[in-house]
């Protein structure tokens, strides 16, 4: 059946089922809030642009997820500050910014916890923080640093990517690498290009502890629980 015996709805509860293509309307975000209490997952993952969200459109106890600094990561600090507070004061309860990826090219992970630090500040200690590293760009000898520079700026996750970037998204070497750098300290959310069951059970089995995915449907229609 699964890895570990996960059951579909074990499974379920760790998806973020997300939709950030830019283009996308209230009423796509609405389809997606309804496919998500259809299939029992934990969160949404939208655009802060689609907040707040109406009321009655998120059913009680599904997260809500809104992302900071996306998908480049090249804001300054102050904009993706305002950014995540903003979501939050509009209903978002967990937020997944994105690095500054030219100062972690450069090495400069003073500059990178200070940022996550600040985002961490603005957005209060009671919403979840899930720092994306684009571990496809940065490379395996970044991965760690990137990961304990987020930690060290109150990050609750590494994320592995934005699914946006050229570079590639989630693989299985990267979210070892980060579930080692972080040693069960904190989340690892693996996401960019997990397509099937298949996929995000790999990703699980390598230390991933949450799911981000397009492809929630597909992913828990694969999943025959015994």
């Amino acid at each position: 059946m699964t890895s570990d015996a996960t059951t579909r709805a074990e499974l379920a509860r760790i998806i973020d089922d997300t939709l950030l293509e830019p283009e996308a309307t209230d009423e796509d975000v609405a389809r997606l809030a309804k496919e998500a209490e259809q299939l029992g997952v934990g969160a949404i993952c939208i655009s802060p642009s689609r907040l707040p969200l109406d009321p009655g459109v998120l059913a009680p106890g599904i997260a809500l997820v809104a992302v900071a600094g996306f998908p480049s990561g090249a804001h300054p600090a102050a904009v993706k500050v305002a950014e995540a507070a903003a979501a939050v004061a509009a209903g978002a309860n967990e937020v997944d910014m994105v690095l500054d990826l030219g100062a972690a090219m450069d090495n400069r992970w003073v500059k990178v916890t200070a940022e996550v630090a600040a985002v961490r500040a603005a957005v209060g200690p009671s919403v979840v923080l899930k720092a994306i590293i684009e571990t496809a760009l940065i490379g395996p000898d970044r991965i760690a640093p990137a990961s304990l520079a987020a930690e060290a700026g109150g990050a609750d996750f590494i994320k592995t990517s934005t699914g946006f970037h050229p570079a590639g998204g989630a693989t299985v070497q990267a979210v070892e690498a980060i579930a080692a750098a972080v040693g069960g300290r904190l989340g690892v959310k693996a996401a960019g290009g997990i397509h099937t069951t298949e996929e995000a059970l790999a990703m699980i089995a390598a230390g991933a502890t949450r799911i981000g995915t397009s492809h929630t449907a597909a992913i828990l229609n694969g999943v025959h629980d015994e």
